[in-house]
């Protein structure tokens, strides 16, 4: 059996593809009951982020059935296979273990992708789909990127796409003390921005969502005004700035409605941060004059200066990985090699028990003790010895030597014949 993680993320595929193979928490469950239903598949773990979908699985297979899987998903289409990346046993550990860490997040170090990899390994269990195997590898994830983070600085100053949005916005787009900011959603992303606004002191903040009790709980934490997201259009022209991350299939703010406030606002500009994936803005907005427009992929240059100041603490971070994917792999594989080891424990303890039983029941009858101690040595010798002198007369027709080679390494010295002396 062998440990698989395959997927895409945001260095593999564009938000284009990456929002066709998004799962939302709703289906998560019957997802995993799927790939729990592939052949040779025991275990299976699903992420999906804004910024990646991956599988993790446990499988007797090549993976391969796992990849035809996430192709299938609903409007995937064969073209993922090309955006596809693949790991195996070590390198499926190691990967895994950057991932929590969060160095192989588009913002390198950001802290948010761990509550995510637990919420994934939390699904799984609630879903049934979590065995043993990939348990311990979970749990030695959270513990390598507790550790990562701890040892290094690598979490040092916390950014997120959120905080890098927000930067965005203040540093070539708006003063935020004179602005009015919307944001969409009421998930983690947007705490966050909500947060970073907060404390750069925006001047009006709105927060639409679709259930308004969120938006108001959200609202009442940092002084903003909740809105239901079937009033956003109202004020929507309101905002210099908007800021969306929910988690809808389908794209909530069309052309035409930013057309509309485009109108109202007499065509001053507005600065429209897309954080979804999917994508909650249609991309044809991108056209309108006066609307400037970024996705989650567009803000590769300011995390870049991101990923240069942290690039020494990551040095150290994956020396840490290194050191831990090599620890579980060995653990792993001596594991795995234990079962043999059960089968022959078990199966001396059966023969005993039966032998013993035996003995118990002709001492019970009569029978000498004499005479039920080498009954008991007789039936011990044959019930040990029976299964292992038919695999080695099975062997010498078949001419496998290698089950006589075993046999010579696990009783050396053991000859039969006579010695002179």
């Amino acid at each position: 059996m062998s440990l698989y993680v395959l997927g895409i993320n945001h260095q593999t595929a564009p938000v284009a593809l990456r929002e066709k193979v998004a799962f939302a928490s709703e289906s998560l469950a019957p997802a995993l009951a799927s790939l729990r239903g592939l052949a040779d598949v025991h275990e299976a773990v699903l992420l999906s982020t804004c910024n990646r979908t991956e599988l993790y699985a446990h499988t007797d297979g090549d993976g391969q059935v796992l990849a035809d899987w996430l192709a299938a998903h609903p409007d995937a289409g064969n073209d993922v296979h090309a955006y596809l990346y693949r790991h195996r046993d070590a390198d499926a550990v190691r990967h895994l273990f950057r991932v929590a860490s969060g160095l192989d997040s588009l913002v390198l170090g950001e802290p948010q992708i761990l509550g995510q990899v637990k919420q994934a390994w939390a699904a799984s269990r609630e879903a049934g789909a979590l065995g043993g195997q990939l348990d311990r590898l979970f749990q030695q994830a959270f513990a390598t990127a507790k550790r990562a983070r701890t040892d290094t600085r690598i979490g040092a100053n916390p950014v997120s796409v959120a905080s890098i949005a927000v930067r965005l916005a203040q540093e070539n787009f708006a003063r935020l003390d004179q602005s009015s900011v919307l944001l969409i959603g009421a998930g983690e992303t947007i705490e966050l921005a909500a947060r970073h606004l907060t404390d750069a002191k925006v001047q009006r903040l709105l927060i639409a969502n679709r259930t308004l009790a969120h938006a108001q709980e959200l609202a009442s934490r940092h002084g903003g005004i909740a809105l239901p997201l079937n009033e956003m259009d109202k004020h929507l022209a309101e905002a210099d700035v908007v800021i969306s991350a929910t988690a809808a299939r389908t794209p909530i703010l069309h052309r035409q409605q930013v057309e509309h406030a485009l109108r109202q606002r007499k065509h001053r500009p507005m600065l429209l941060l897309d954080l979804a994936v999917p994508r909650d803005i249609a991309s044809d907005v991108s056209g309108l004059r006066d609307v400037f427009l970024y996705t989650v992929d567009d803000l590769e240059r300011s995390i870049e200066d991101n990923r240069r100041s942290r690039r020494e603490a990551a040095e150290q971070a994956e020396a840490i990985i290194e050191l831990q994917t090599a620890r579980f792999i060995e653990q792993w594989r001596a594991s795995s090699q234990q079962q043999p080891l059960l089968q022959l424990r078990a199966h001396g303890e059966n023969a005993r028990n039966d032998a013993l039983a035996k003995a118990k029941q002709q001492l019970a009858a009569g029978l000498p003790a004499e005479q039920a101690l080498e009954l008991l040595a007789h039936t011990l010798t044959n019930r040990l010895l029976h299964a292992p002198t038919v695999a080695l007369r099975d062997a010498a027709r078949s001419g496998d030597a290698e089950l006589s080679r075993a046999v010579e390494k696990l009783f050396p010295g053991s000859d039969t014949g006579s010695r002179d002396a």
